[in-house]
């Protein structure tokens, strides 16, 4: 039996980054576990039999944290990145809108801005607590927006009724709207593309968005890293992880696991049951690899939004955009990446899904002719979103601090659950922070102050909560 003072379950960003603050620490009595043969977890990226590099969807390289872009520069020098400027939109009534919807109101027909502004200014009219997520839309939103944009497409992107889902999440993930931009976006008859965290973000000049989690978990010891080790049961009293070929003897445990697997491995009935409660998407990703190149519609975007039923994808990027070795043939070659939510309120068939996103791509004229296609990929994320529905919060306040009386600490994107800090520099952070919490007891905001880290960029450490 091997022993290790900490273990790590899963070599994604928020396991990298415990293992990197441990060094960083001076601490070198850890393991590092992963069921996979290489690092990166929901951040990895894979090139096809054609060629092509794929994320396993849509990411882009954004930080709240001066931590996290010291080691993304860490991961690349400056001549291995790209850099970027967003330029998202929405496909509504066979026309591209920039993002925000509400700030670019001119573009719509007449009567679709009269009855967006109309919205907003009812909306600005309601005092009722909104007790949802759908009723928080149309409250901040009107039922104008709600109904043309807002609505069809969150449907679209959680794959579950909207008013299961909490709102409390929000924060900076949606644009509020203001009935002022509005109405300047109409009589000024201007695009407002400039709102957003992600506005200027950056991309690895080769080998996708895996790349940057090769590079960072390459600066970890052989000795404490142990990938292709799948991790059957946990002993919590014993204090043990089991596999099939060993078993690891440790004393403290940072799981990035989803919290429901975690739960279950430990063989926990109780808290199997309650972390059961929790609710979750699964991800199609869709990789369209092309001769030629784009059509000038598309020719500049990063990523455009789909809120209509004419697809089944509610996001499709420009993958080649992001870096001209994201394909084999730079200048001559290009690709897609479409994304498709799937749970059990809506299921998808998986054997005509790729060639259904092929047809519908085809009638919207992101592909004008199919004969150019040179490669159609597909990764089913089991795992994709954490949905923050109704009792979430409850669940979570019951689940983590159980599971921490028992020296396991669970964090990451499905590790604690939360969507509203789940992104990449967030999941590191979380990694980084668990460990100066277990080691020093220091505050864990990403975790704990949402709503607080993604309103700023963050230094680390963070004075006024160590001063609290």
């Amino acid at each position: 039996m091997d022993h290790t003072e900490v273990a790590i379950l899963g070599a994604g960003p928020t396991g990298i980054g415990a293992a990197l603050r441990l060094l960083e620490l001076g601490k070198t009595d850890f393991l590092l576990i992963d069921a996979a043969d290489a690092p990166g977890g929901l951040a990895s990226s894979c090139v096809d039999d054609q060629g092509f590099t794929w994320d396993l969807g849509g990411h882009v390289q954004f930080s709240h944290y001066r931590k996290f872009d010291e080691y993304m520069d860490l991961a690349f020098p400056a001549d291995g990145w790209l850099w970027h400027e967003r330029e998202s939109w929405i496909w509504f009534r066979d026309r591209f809108i920039p993002y925000p919807f509400q700030n670019n109101l001119h573009r719509l027909d007449r009567q679709d801005r009269w009855r967006a502004i109309q919205g907003l200014i009812s909306a600005g009219s309601l005092h009722e607590a909104p007790q949802n997520f759908e009723q928080w839309i149309f409250a901040t939103f009107g039922p104008g927006i709600a109904e043309l944009f807002m609505l069809p497409y969150n449907r679209k992107v959680w794959a579950h009724s909207l008013d299961t889902m909490d709102f409390r999440w929000v924060g900076e993930r949606v644009a509020l709207p203001s009935l002022e931009q509005a109405m300047k976006s109409i009589c000024l008859d201007e695009d407002q593309v400039s709102w957003g965290p992600n506005r200027r973000f950056r991309f690895p000049l080769r080998g996708g968005t895996g790349a940057i989690w090769r590079s960072l978990a390459n600066q970890i010891p052989a000795r404490n890293l142990r990938l292709s080790m799948n991790i059957e049961r946990i002993d919590a009293d014993a204090r043990v992880l089991s596999s099939a070929a060993c078993q690891v003897k440790y004393e403290t445990l940072i799981s990035t696991a989803p919290l429901t697997w975690l739960t279950q491995a430990m063989a926990d009935p109780r808290l199997a049951q309650r972390a059961g409660q929790l609710q979750s998407s699964t991800v199609h990703v869709i990789g369209i690899g092309l001769e030629g190149e784009p059509p000038e519609s598309v020719r500049k975007l990063c990523w455009m939004y789909f809120p209509g039923a004419d697809s089944s994808f509610y996001r499709v990027t420009v993958f080649s955009n992001y870096s001209p070795n994201n394909v084999p043939a730079p200048g001559s070659t290009w690709s897609l990446m479409a994304e498709v939510s799937e749970t059990d309120f809506t299921r998808r068939d998986r054997e005509t899904l790729v060639q259904r996103v092929v047809e519908e791509m085809n009638a919207i004229g992101l592909i004008p002719d199919r004969r150019k296609i040179l490669s159609r990929w597909h990764r089913v994320l089991k795992h994709g979103y954490p949905t923050p529905s109704l009792g979430r919060d409850s669940i979570l306040a019951e689940v983590l601090p159980e599971l921490e009386s028992k020296r396991i600490f669970s964090r990451g994107r499905f590790g604690a659950w939360k969507y509203e800090v789940s992104n990449q520099d967030h999941s590191f952070m979380q990694g980084v922070e668990v460990v100066d919490h277990i080691l020093y007891r220091r505050a864990e905001p990403t975790l704990s102050e949402p709503d607080l880290v993604n309103q700023r960029y963050n230094p680390f450490p963070y004075a006024e909560w160590e001063a609290a």
